[in-house]
Protein backbone atom coordinates (compact mmCIF):
# COMPACT_ATOMS: atom_id res chain seq x y z
CA UNK A 1 0.00 0.00 0.00
CA UNK A 2 1.59 3.19 -0.98
CA UNK A 3 2.41 5.38 1.65
CA UNK A 4 0.45 8.04 2.52
CA UNK A 5 0.86 11.59 4.16
CA UNK A 6 -1.37 11.01 7.63
CA UNK A 7 -2.64 13.92 9.62
CA UNK A 8 -5.04 12.76 13.00
CA UNK A 9 -7.31 15.87 13.61
CA UNK A 10 -8.60 15.62 17.40
CA UNK A 11 -10.92 18.54 18.75
CA UNK A 12 -10.44 18.29 22.67
CA UNK A 13 -12.42 20.02 25.51
CA UNK A 14 -10.80 19.28 29.35
CA UNK A 15 -8.57 16.09 28.13
CA UNK A 16 -7.92 14.10 30.76
CA UNK A 17 -5.65 10.77 31.63
CA UNK A 18 -7.57 9.27 28.48
CA UNK A 19 -5.91 11.47 26.21
CA UNK A 20 -2.74 10.89 26.88
CA UNK A 21 -3.19 7.34 25.85
CA UNK A 22 -4.61 8.27 22.77
CA UNK A 23 -1.83 9.77 21.98
CA UNK A 24 0.51 7.44 22.70
CA UNK A 25 -1.71 4.67 20.77
CA UNK A 26 -1.28 7.08 18.04
CA UNK A 27 2.22 7.34 17.53
CA UNK A 28 2.39 3.54 18.13
CA UNK A 29 0.27 2.91 14.86
CA UNK A 30 1.77 1.15 12.34
CA UNK A 31 0.68 3.26 9.68
CA UNK A 32 2.40 6.62 11.96
CA UNK A 33 0.74 9.30 11.22
CA UNK A 34 3.07 12.05 9.97
CA UNK A 35 1.28 14.94 12.42
CA UNK A 36 -1.35 15.14 15.95
CA UNK A 37 -3.36 18.53 14.91
CA UNK A 38 -5.00 19.34 18.48
CA UNK A 39 -7.85 21.84 18.38
CA UNK A 40 -7.97 22.71 22.06
CA UNK A 41 -10.99 24.86 23.79
CA UNK A 42 -9.85 26.19 26.79
CA UNK A 43 -6.15 26.85 27.42
CA UNK A 44 -6.22 26.54 31.10
CA UNK A 45 -7.20 22.86 30.82
CA UNK A 46 -4.50 21.80 29.00
CA UNK A 47 -1.54 19.23 30.13
CA UNK A 48 1.24 20.72 28.08
CA UNK A 49 3.52 17.60 29.07
CA UNK A 50 1.21 16.16 25.72
CA UNK A 51 3.61 18.35 23.91
CA UNK A 52 6.56 15.99 24.33
CA UNK A 53 5.18 13.95 21.34
CA UNK A 54 7.28 15.07 18.24
CA UNK A 55 4.09 14.78 15.92
CA UNK A 56 1.54 16.70 18.07
CA UNK A 57 1.06 20.23 17.41
CA UNK A 58 -2.06 22.58 19.23
CA UNK A 59 -4.10 25.76 18.60
CA UNK A 60 -5.79 26.69 21.54
CA UNK A 61 -9.48 28.38 21.22
CA UNK A 62 -12.20 29.64 23.59
CA UNK A 63 -15.32 28.07 24.06
CA UNK A 64 -17.21 30.69 22.61
CA UNK A 65 -15.46 30.06 18.97
CA UNK A 66 -15.72 26.02 19.29
CA UNK A 67 -17.68 24.67 16.70
CA UNK A 68 -18.71 21.67 15.70
CA UNK A 69 -18.15 21.81 11.90
CA UNK A 70 -16.71 24.92 11.74
CA UNK A 71 -13.61 24.21 14.28
CA UNK A 72 -13.28 21.10 12.20
CA UNK A 73 -12.91 22.92 9.06
CA UNK A 74 -10.90 25.05 10.41
CA UNK A 75 -8.29 22.29 11.60
CA UNK A 76 -8.63 21.32 8.02
CA UNK A 77 -7.60 24.26 6.21
CA UNK A 78 -4.28 24.06 8.08
CA UNK A 79 -3.94 20.36 6.91
CA UNK A 80 -2.11 19.44 3.71
CA UNK A 81 -1.98 15.82 3.91
CA UNK A 82 -3.72 13.05 1.61
CA UNK A 83 -5.53 11.63 4.29
CA UNK A 84 -7.55 13.60 7.16
CA UNK A 85 -8.36 11.62 10.29
CA UNK A 86 -10.43 13.20 12.75
CA UNK A 87 -11.26 11.45 16.31
CA UNK A 88 -12.66 12.60 19.78
CA UNK A 89 -10.47 12.64 22.59
CA UNK A 90 -12.51 9.72 24.50
CA UNK A 91 -11.98 7.29 21.24
CA UNK A 92 -9.26 4.84 21.66
CA UNK A 93 -7.33 2.36 19.18
CA UNK A 94 -8.22 -0.81 19.89
CA UNK A 95 -5.06 -1.99 18.29
CA UNK A 96 -1.92 -0.82 16.29
CA UNK A 97 -3.58 -1.60 12.43
CA UNK A 98 -6.29 1.19 13.32
CA UNK A 99 -5.13 4.18 10.96
CA UNK A 100 -4.07 1.70 8.18
CA UNK A 101 -7.19 -0.14 7.88
CA UNK A 102 -8.90 3.16 8.02
CA UNK A 103 -6.27 4.21 4.58
CA UNK A 104 -6.61 0.87 3.08
CA UNK A 105 -10.59 1.11 3.36
CA UNK A 106 -10.49 4.85 1.70
CA UNK A 107 -8.32 4.07 -1.05
CA UNK A 108 -8.72 0.09 -1.90
CA UNK A 109 -12.36 1.00 -3.79
CA UNK A 110 -13.18 3.35 -6.20
CA UNK A 111 -14.34 6.86 -5.65
CA UNK A 112 -14.83 6.81 -1.57
CA UNK A 113 -14.43 9.65 0.09
CA UNK A 114 -15.03 8.52 3.59
CA UNK A 115 -14.39 5.66 6.18
CA UNK A 116 -15.21 5.65 9.60
CA UNK A 117 -14.04 3.01 12.42
CA UNK A 118 -15.75 0.32 14.07
CA UNK A 119 -16.65 1.55 17.68
CA UNK A 120 -16.29 -1.17 20.39
CA UNK A 121 -17.80 -0.86 24.03
CA UNK A 122 -15.24 0.02 26.82
CA UNK A 123 -15.16 -2.04 29.74
CA UNK A 124 -17.85 0.10 31.45
CA UNK A 125 -20.17 -0.03 28.80
CA UNK A 126 -24.08 -0.99 30.34
CA UNK A 127 -25.52 -3.95 28.79
CA UNK A 128 -28.05 -2.17 26.59
CA UNK A 129 -25.23 0.04 25.25
CA UNK A 130 -23.71 -3.20 24.09
CA UNK A 131 -26.25 -3.95 21.68
CA UNK A 132 -26.43 -0.62 20.47
CA UNK A 133 -22.88 -0.52 19.31
CA UNK A 134 -23.25 -4.15 18.02
CA UNK A 135 -26.33 -2.53 15.76
CA UNK A 136 -24.73 0.08 14.46
CA UNK A 137 -20.89 -0.99 14.08
CA UNK A 138 -21.74 -5.00 12.91
CA UNK A 139 -19.06 -6.88 12.20
CA UNK A 140 -19.09 -6.93 8.20
CA UNK A 141 -17.01 -3.48 6.19
CA UNK A 142 -19.46 -2.07 3.55
CA UNK A 143 -19.38 0.93 1.27
CA UNK A 144 -22.79 2.87 0.55
CA UNK A 145 -23.40 5.28 -2.13
CA UNK A 146 -26.48 7.02 -3.74
CA UNK A 147 -27.94 4.10 -5.56
CA UNK A 148 -28.11 2.65 -1.75
CA UNK A 149 -30.17 5.22 -0.16
CA UNK A 150 -33.51 3.52 -1.06
CA UNK A 151 -32.20 0.64 0.62
CA UNK A 152 -30.60 2.06 3.42
CA UNK A 153 -32.03 5.36 3.80
CA UNK A 154 -30.74 7.76 6.26
CA UNK A 155 -27.70 4.71 6.90
CA UNK A 156 -26.76 5.67 3.52
CA UNK A 157 -25.16 9.01 5.09
CA UNK A 158 -23.65 7.43 8.29
CA UNK A 159 -20.07 8.28 9.39
CA UNK A 160 -18.78 9.24 12.82
CA UNK A 161 -15.76 11.30 13.71
CA UNK A 162 -15.36 9.80 16.62
CA UNK A 163 -13.22 8.02 13.88
CA UNK A 164 -12.90 8.71 10.28
CA UNK A 165 -10.65 8.96 7.55
CA UNK A 166 -11.14 11.53 4.98
CA UNK A 167 -10.02 12.02 1.51
CA UNK A 168 -8.46 15.58 1.55
CA UNK A 169 -9.19 16.20 -2.40
CA UNK A 170 -12.56 14.77 -2.60
CA UNK A 171 -12.91 16.86 1.17
CA UNK A 172 -11.83 20.51 -0.84
CA UNK A 173 -13.93 19.26 -3.65
CA UNK A 174 -17.14 18.31 -1.56
CA UNK A 175 -16.81 21.32 0.17
CA UNK A 176 -15.76 20.13 3.60
CA UNK A 177 -17.96 19.98 6.94
CA UNK A 178 -20.25 23.19 7.10
CA UNK A 179 -18.97 26.28 9.19
CA UNK A 180 -21.98 26.16 11.98
CA UNK A 181 -23.36 22.54 13.16
CA UNK A 182 -24.86 21.87 16.61
CA UNK A 183 -24.43 18.40 15.99
CA UNK A 184 -23.43 15.53 13.09
CA UNK A 185 -21.47 17.75 11.08
CA UNK A 186 -19.60 14.39 9.87
CA UNK A 187 -23.23 13.10 8.22
CA UNK A 188 -24.40 16.29 7.01
CA UNK A 189 -20.72 16.24 4.76
CA UNK A 190 -21.71 12.29 4.55
CA UNK A 191 -24.43 13.24 2.77
CA UNK A 192 -22.95 15.92 0.61
CA UNK A 193 -20.51 13.64 -0.62
CA UNK A 194 -22.43 10.74 -1.24
CA UNK A 195 -25.18 13.18 -3.56
CA UNK A 196 -21.81 14.03 -5.37
CA UNK A 197 -21.40 10.61 -6.44
CA UNK A 198 -18.74 9.61 -3.75
CA UNK A 199 -18.78 6.16 -1.15
CA UNK A 200 -18.68 6.07 2.47
CA UNK A 201 -17.16 2.99 3.73
CA UNK A 202 -17.74 1.27 6.67
CA UNK A 203 -14.25 -0.29 7.89
CA UNK A 204 -15.05 -2.70 10.29
CA UNK A 205 -11.39 -4.25 11.22
CA UNK A 206 -10.53 -0.15 12.12
CA UNK A 207 -11.54 -0.56 15.35
CA UNK A 208 -11.58 2.37 18.26
CA UNK A 209 -12.99 1.65 21.91
CA UNK A 210 -15.89 3.96 22.48
CA UNK A 211 -19.25 4.09 24.46
CA UNK A 212 -21.23 6.13 26.99
CA UNK A 213 -24.01 5.25 29.71
CA UNK A 214 -26.11 8.17 29.30
CA UNK A 215 -28.72 8.91 31.04
CA UNK A 216 -32.14 9.31 29.22
CA UNK A 217 -31.95 13.00 30.27
CA UNK A 218 -28.42 12.91 28.38
CA UNK A 219 -30.20 11.14 25.71
CA UNK A 220 -32.79 13.75 25.37
CA UNK A 221 -30.29 16.74 24.96
CA UNK A 222 -28.11 14.68 22.76
CA UNK A 223 -31.15 13.53 20.20
CA UNK A 224 -32.85 17.10 20.61
CA UNK A 225 -29.33 18.37 18.86
CA UNK A 226 -29.39 15.79 16.37
CA UNK A 227 -32.88 16.75 15.48
CA UNK A 228 -31.78 20.30 15.51
CA UNK A 229 -28.60 19.65 12.71
CA UNK A 230 -31.70 17.56 10.33
CA UNK A 231 -33.92 20.76 10.70
CA UNK A 232 -31.40 22.95 9.64
CA UNK A 233 -30.28 21.19 6.70
CA UNK A 234 -33.00 20.31 4.48
CA UNK A 235 -30.99 19.68 1.84
CA UNK A 236 -29.87 15.93 3.10
CA UNK A 237 -32.16 14.87 5.63
CA UNK A 238 -35.65 15.95 4.19
CA UNK A 239 -36.09 12.57 2.10
CA UNK A 240 -34.31 10.57 4.42
CA UNK A 241 -36.28 10.78 7.88
CA UNK A 242 -34.43 8.70 11.12
CA UNK A 243 -37.27 7.71 12.24
CA UNK A 244 -37.58 4.15 10.94
CA UNK A 245 -34.19 3.40 11.35
CA UNK A 246 -34.89 4.11 15.38
CA UNK A 247 -37.81 1.95 15.60
CA UNK A 248 -36.08 -0.94 14.02
CA UNK A 249 -33.39 -0.26 16.78
CA UNK A 250 -35.90 -0.16 19.53
CA UNK A 251 -37.12 -3.57 18.01
CA UNK A 252 -34.45 -5.37 17.93
CA UNK A 253 -32.99 -4.39 20.92
CA UNK A 254 -36.50 -5.58 22.85
CA UNK A 255 -35.60 -9.17 21.12
CA UNK A 256 -32.35 -9.34 22.03
CA UNK A 257 -33.36 -8.90 25.67
CA UNK A 258 -35.62 -11.20 25.09
CA UNK A 259 -33.70 -13.31 24.13
CA UNK A 260 -30.87 -13.06 26.38
CA UNK A 261 -33.05 -12.87 29.32
CA UNK A 262 -32.62 -9.57 30.07
CA UNK A 263 -35.96 -8.33 30.48
CA UNK A 264 -35.60 -6.91 33.49
CA UNK A 265 -33.84 -4.01 31.40
CA UNK A 266 -37.51 -3.96 29.31
CA UNK A 267 -38.53 -0.50 31.37
CA UNK A 268 -34.85 0.99 30.96
CA UNK A 269 -35.47 0.56 27.05
CA UNK A 270 -38.66 1.86 27.01
CA UNK A 271 -37.84 4.97 29.10
CA UNK A 272 -34.55 5.38 26.82
CA UNK A 273 -35.78 5.18 24.01
CA UNK A 274 -38.93 7.62 24.57
CA UNK A 275 -36.36 10.03 26.17
CA UNK A 276 -34.59 9.62 22.28
CA UNK A 277 -37.38 10.38 20.30
CA UNK A 278 -39.03 13.01 22.42
CA UNK A 279 -35.66 15.06 21.87
CA UNK A 280 -35.73 14.34 18.68
CA UNK A 281 -39.27 15.05 17.79
CA UNK A 282 -38.82 18.51 19.41
CA UNK A 283 -35.37 19.26 18.14
CA UNK A 284 -36.90 19.11 14.51
CA UNK A 285 -39.50 21.47 15.30
CA UNK A 286 -37.21 23.83 17.12
CA UNK A 287 -38.09 26.61 15.26
CA UNK A 288 -41.84 26.61 16.67
CA UNK A 289 -40.58 26.85 20.52
CA UNK A 290 -39.71 29.55 22.21
CA UNK A 291 -35.96 30.34 23.13
CA UNK A 292 -36.22 29.39 26.76
CA UNK A 293 -37.43 26.31 25.95
CA UNK A 294 -35.17 25.56 23.34
CA UNK A 295 -31.99 26.45 25.90
CA UNK A 296 -33.22 23.97 28.46
CA UNK A 297 -33.57 21.04 25.56
CA UNK A 298 -30.06 21.84 24.09
CA UNK A 299 -27.13 20.00 25.04
CA UNK A 300 -25.38 22.96 23.31
CA UNK A 301 -26.09 26.38 24.81
CA UNK A 302 -23.07 28.48 23.95
CA UNK A 303 -24.27 27.45 19.90
CA UNK A 304 -27.54 29.72 20.32
CA UNK A 305 -25.79 32.56 21.93
CA UNK A 306 -24.08 32.75 18.26
CA UNK A 307 -27.25 34.24 17.04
Amino acid sequence: MEKRKIDVIIPTYKPGEEFGKLIHRLEEQEYRPDRILVMNTGKQYWNTEWEKSSILEVHHLEQKDFDHGGTRKRAAEMSDADIMVFMTQDALPADRHLIGNLVRALTESEKVGAAYARQLPKKDCRFLEKYTRSFNYPEESSVKRAADIEKYGIKTFFCSNVCAAYDRKVYLESGGFTNRAIFNEDMIYAGTMVKAGYGVAYAADARVYHSHNYSAGQQFHRNFDLGVSQAEHPEIFAEVPSEGEGIRLVKKSLKYLIKTGHVWLIPQLVIQSGAKYAGYFLGKRYEKLPERLVLKCTMSPYYWKKF
